[in-house]
């Protein structure tokens, strides 16, 4: 996993020189449809390089990791809306899409309604399916995209905020991948365990 990291880390940071705002918007629409791409990857590093080299501006990292997110959701939304429940659980499997997964944030999206969308963007695994559930039952379009905003604009904020931190004080990463992608790994972790405690064991107590 690390050695992917790090592969992934050098054409990035070499690919961000070309690519731009632009290419973080592309990854990041990625990060939020069944290819999903961590944004943890994305974000950092063009805040990082925004604060070391001044190739981009720090709220222009923000907004085009924000819009990115919202086309990746907003693709998810309708897909879901125009194919229904039977065929995204039927052909869902072939593309990552358990039907344990979709009815996790099926149970996610009918507690918290667009609350739950909101913080579904903070959140790994529930991140990118958010919008299977809001699809289904047809949540207003105007109230899942204000929540996919809001809460895609607080996280990449977060993100920027590392990539800024990094970038103030470079003895964290001394230069090296390795250590980025022990940090990334370990912000993945922290994550991951958030998930399981507010998610995946929440959604398990109401089905029991």
């Amino acid at each position: 996993m690390g050695g992917l990291l790090q592969q992934f880390a050098a054409w990035y940071l070499a690919a961000l020189a070309q690519g731009g705002y632009a290419l973080i918007a592309a990854l990041m629409v990625l990060e939020s449809t069944v290819l999903p791409l961590p944004s943890e990857l994305i974000i950092p590093p063009a805040a990082y390089l925004a604060h070391t080299q001044g190739k981009f501006s720090l709220a222009g990292v923000i907004a085009a990791g924000t819009l990115g997110s919202w086309v990746g959701a907003s693709l998810m939304y309708w897909v879901t809306r125009w194919l229904g429940r039977p065929l995204i659980l039927r052909f869902g499997p072939y593309v990552g899409l358990a039907a344990a997964k979709i009815e996790l944030a099926e149970r996610w999206a009918a507690h918290y309604g667009w609350a739950g969308v909101f913080f579904s963007r903070m959140l790994p695994v529930i991140r990118h399916l958010i919008g299977i559930p809001a699809g289904i039952v047809r949540m207003d379009f105007r109230w899942y995209s204000l929540a996919t905003l809001a809460g895609s604009c607080l996280w990449c904020s977060v993100l920027a905020g590392l990539g800024e931190t990094l970038g103030q004080h470079p003895e964290l990463l001394a230069g090296s991948l390795h250590r980025f992608s022990l940090l990334v790994l370990a912000v993945a972790a922290v994550l991951a365990a958030l998930y399981y405690l507010f998610v995946h064991r929440a959604a398990a107590r109401r089905v029991g």
